[in-house]
């Protein structure tokens, strides 16, 4: 009896050890968010692009070209990369690199990114329940629509998914940044 008694206590030790513990922001995190998003006035970094997986992608990594270690067919490094969105106001100026396949090419002269130099459009913000923020617009790359979808943590990581209507999605992970005025 005396070994089921202390089988029970080790396993009641174990459960409570092995809860998941959540980072809580700090109000001092979530009050420079607030502010962040209200100003409209950033620019995101990305370090990492995660393309949509596909057949396509899968051939490239299967075929020994892509660098070893930092990139595969579903992620790709951008450490080393320039690329950003920068937000100011309404206007949003950005160069990000894509990684997947395109549906249709319609125009050659691009440098194959996505770049943004224009107003935004349909611009909705939303504050979620863990204190991010889900940033929705429109924008034109050359002549190609997006629907971009960003999500800011309070630890100022950001999740960025773009949708084109000539190729497939990506979405990228990095860190967002004030403009300083």
């Amino acid at each position: 009896m005396k070994a089921i008694y202390r089988f029970a206590i080790i396993c009641g030790f174990l459960i409570l050890s092995c809860a998941s513990s959540k980072t809580i922001a700090t109000p001092e995190q979530i009050q420079a968010l607030d502010a962040l998003v209200e100003g409209q006035s950033f620019t995101i970094k990305s370090d990492w692009a995660f393309p949509q997986s596909s057949s396509g992608l899968l051939a490239l990594q299967n075929s020994g070209l892509l660098a070893p270690g930092d990139a595969n067919a579903s992620r790709f490094s951008l450490m080393s990369n320039p690329n950003y969105l920068k937000l100011s106001g309404e206007t949003i100026d950005s160069y990000l690199p894509y990684f997947g396949e395109r549906q249709v090419v319609t125009d050659r002269s691009g440098s194959g990114g996505i770049e943004f130099k224009e107003t935004i459009r349909d611009y909705k913000v939303t504050k979620n329940e863990n204190n991010s923020y889900t940033l929705k617009f429109g924008a034109k790359s050359h002549n190609e629509n997006f629907r971009v979808i960003i999500e800011i943590f309070p630890n100022l990581k950001t999740e960025m998914i773009l949708k084109g209507a000539k190729r497939s999605t990506i979405r990228y992970s990095g860190k967002i940044t004030p403009i300083s005025e």
